[in-house]
């Protein structure tokens, strides 16, 4: 991604504001047992500007598909409010969310399992088409075989079934499904995870001559900091259902301000062998704690090198740090050093 790609719109084209998803769970068999919440996404906000990818980053567990599935209204919020454009998400009913549908759709993270087995793909595709009210046949059949030249497949293999395709040429009738409606925002929940490393370089690029090319607006779920870094605009780092920081891309990998962005950014490998012989890995303690039982005060505290006795107590507010580059840590909320020391 350029440099001009970073100056994209500053038109908030998706806000979230407080989003917190909560999810119960029972302890023991016995009716009138306590219930315990999992806060797998607590108070999460955030703006998506209108023609960017915001990168959505953190370890796995802590929360980054649940708030993709949240900001879509696959997962019912629990609080908190989600605006598309000027409509509010969150408040709308049934009919009117299935009206909206086709203005923002989600690519999922396992082709396999996404994909119905007994379906060919011209019918998968076309699907979306037909419950949203597009009955004519040629209308159909023309705007499959779009797709599927889009994507970069063969409209000859429309025909063919799930099984027939590879790991790679899954996820691109997955992509070509969730363009079907030609929707303005994409929420890419970990789409190259379950690929290989030479596949995935593929379909991000697919991805970034798909945005170019109709205008679309991402929210890149993954945990590989790489490839976020190659397809993002801007990046926010998410531990325990808390985004810690979020930055421009370049800004955050060169100036990492949470401890736990920088043990990230430390672990991803640098292509230079004398630069990356140079550099030391910050190796965390401990265990990411369990989000039914998180920690008071700031969530990282447990497992942060840095900590001290207010972070155990107080959650950290999540404030602007440098002009664009928010950060929720004590320590650079009162002008201390948070540089992990090597």
């Amino acid at each position: 991604m350029t440099d001009q790609q970073d100056a994209v719109s500053q038109q908030a084209l998706v806000r979230v504001e407080d989003l917190k998803k909560y999810f119960p769970l029972r302890q023991g068999f016995l009716p009138g047992r306590a219930h315990v919440q999992v806060k797998a996404v607590d108070g999460v906000s955030f703006s998506i500007h209108r023609g960017e990818t915001l990168g959505l980053v953190g370890e796995s567990g802590c929360g980054k598909s649940t708030t993709g599935r949240a900001i879509l209204q696959l997962h019912k919020p629990t609080s908190g409010r989600v605006f598309f454009e000027d409509t509010e998400l969150t408040g709308l009913g049934g009919t009117e969310l299935r009206q909206l549908r086709p203005r923002v759709q989600m690519i999922f993270q396992d082709s396999v399992a996404t994909l119905n087995p007994r379906h060919s793909v011209g019918k998968i595709i076309s699907e979306p088409l037909r419950i949203h009210g597009v009955h004519s046949s040629q209308d159909i059949r023309y705007r499959v075989t779009e797709l599927l030249e889009l994507v970069g497949l063969n409209p000859k293999w429309v025909k063919r079934f799930p099984h027939e395709f590879s790991g790679g040429q899954r996820q691109r009738i997955n992509i070509a499904r969730a363009l079907a409606l030609n929707p303005s925002f994409v929420v890419c929940d970990e789409p190259i995870s379950a690929l290989d490393v030479s596949i995935q370089a593929q379909v991000v690029n697919l991805l970034n001559r798909l945005q170019d090319q109709l205008g679309l607006t991402y929210l890149f779920i993954a945990h590989d900091l790489s490839m976020v870094r190659h397809i993002s605009n801007r990046v926010a780092v998410m531990y325990l259902g808390k985004i810690v920081e979020l930055a421009p891309r370049r800004m955050l990998f060169m100036d990492p301000l949470h401890p736990y962005t920088q043990s990230l950014i430390s672990a991803v490998p640098v292509a230079n062998p004398k630069l990356e012989r140079g550099r030391k890995r910050i190796i965390l303690k401990g265990e990411v704690p369990s989000p039914a039982n998180a920690p008071s005060g700031c969530v990282f505290s447990p497992r942060c090198p840095l900590a001290y006795d207010e972070c155990f107590v107080t959650p950290p507010p999540y404030s602007q740090a440098k002009p664009g580059h928010f950060v929720s840590c004590h320590l650079v909320n009162n002008d201390k050093s948070s540089k992990i020391p090597v």
